[in-house]
């Protein structure tokens, strides 16, 4: 029997300008660009261990041996690397989260991105690889690879739609206090929602105006503008949830709390706190502000009625091997 092991870990990230709809679904490349933040202290840490007297891939997720939909899709992963890697072993994941997974806190991105790291090991292969890599399993996964502030580009092949990092994580001490609202896993992934995107009538102007208002906010990032970037962000981010709300079926992430969150966010910013909202595909706030308003910010949050759950994350670094 023949083994060969790597651990690599990655931070989820949140999207400032969102990606949500693919151009093409199998190759996972997105309808626009977009831009994120990795979130520093959040991560997902996996090893993998390919086996030559393994008969197909095994799943271990958070101390618990996984069958079903969790296995499918990380074997249809590792199908993707073998081709590409040119690998024909099986393997043995072992991943685990020190953060609530599928509630809009980008743990498939983290997942993906650590699990293709780790699976890559000893490839040679360039950042820019990786992230078009991971991409296949999470299209957000390509956003995890880069370090700090990092660019999706909508490419029109595989290799064209790959991430970059536009900054590095100390470039702004900027961070996400997350309102955790629900622990719970929601019932339509993202994986599962991207391909309704088509449906809602509100898509195409969404995708429309993506590119100016990427090129807004990344603007803003690179001055420091706080209050261009918050009015960015947060128009995108409405945007996403009209287009999931208006989608036949339509996806309706929000619970009470959530819009009780966002409102207040944008009462504390006229108040004079840099403070903005932003939402992934989940029920969960992302409140993203500057280094002296975050004390204010979680104090805020925790006081308020359904915030079961408080979490505060800075600007994180790339995906990365954790041994030989």
């Amino acid at each position: 029997m023949s083994t060969k092991t790597a651990t690599a870990r990655a931070n989820p990230n949140l999207a400032f300008i969102k990606y949500w709809g693919n151009a093409d679904d199998q190759l996972r490349l997105p309808a626009n660009s977009s831009l994120s933040m990795n979130l520093d202290g959040l991560y997902t840490q996996t090893t993998v261990t390919w086996r030559s007297d393994l008969t197909q891939d095994e799943l271990v997720l958070n101390g618990q041996a996984e069958t079903g939909k969790a296995l499918q899709r990380v074997a249809a992963h590792l199908d993707a690397l073998r081709q590409r890697l040119k690998l024909k072993d099986y393997a043995l994941v072992e991943s685990q989260n020190n953060f609530p997974m599928g509630t809009g806190i980008a743990s498939s991105a983290s997942s993906f991105a650590a699990l293709t790291v780790a699976a890559a090991a000893g490839q040679q292969l360039s950042e820019r690889e990786l992230s078009t890599l991971a991409r296949l399993g999470s299209g957000s996964a390509a956003r995890s690879v880069p370090t700090g502030f990092v660019e999706w580009h909508a490419g029109e092949t595989h290799e064209a739609a790959f991430a970059e990092s536009v900054a590095p994580p100390e470039h702004w001490d900027l961070v996400d206090v997350v309102a955790v609202v629900s622990r719970q896993h929601k019932v339509v992934s993202s994986k599962e929602g991207h391909p309704t995107a088509a449906t809602s009538d509100l898509q195409a102007a969404r995708v429309a105006g993506a590119a100016q208002r990427l090129k807004t906010c990344k603007e803003a990032l690179l001055a420091r503008d706080f209050s261009t970037l918050a009015e960015v962000i947060e128009r995108d981010s409405n945007l996403m949830h009209a287009v999931m709300m208006t989608s036949r079926p339509p996806l309706f992430y929000w619970l009470p709390p959530t819009l009780a969150i966002m409102e207040q966010v944008r009462q504390w910013r006229a108040d004079g706190w840099q403070v903005c909202y932003t939402l992934d595909a989940g029920p969960n706030v992302h409140c993203v502000c500057v280094k002296k308003d975050v004390e204010a910010v979680k104090q805020g949050l925790s006081a308020m009625p359904g915030v079961v759950e408080v979490l505060v994350a800075g600007v994180g670094g790339p995906a990365h091997r954790l041994n030989s």
